[in-house]
């Protein structure tokens, strides 16, 4: 099955973190990153859509981050 998930986190290093350890989990980027303003907390949140190949069936009780 192809799984799919998309990462955010504010605009700091912990973003460039949490896309890396997926990578180095098997994930492949998919797609460009976004960038946008988050005016309810005042800060600039980034995006990236990251997806992977897995056995088995899904259902949506998968522990995506697991995989």
């Amino acid at each position: 099955m192809k799984i799919y998930r998309f990462l955010s986190e504010d605009d700091t290093s912990a973003f460039c973190h949490k896309v890396t350890s997926a990578l180095n989990k098997g994930w492949e980027l998919y797609g460009q990153p976004t960038y946008a303003f988050d005016a309810a907390n005042g800060v600039m949140r980034c995006g990236q859509a990251v997806v992977k190949e897995a056995e088995g069936d899904y259902t949506p009780d998968l522990k995506l981050g697991e995989l």
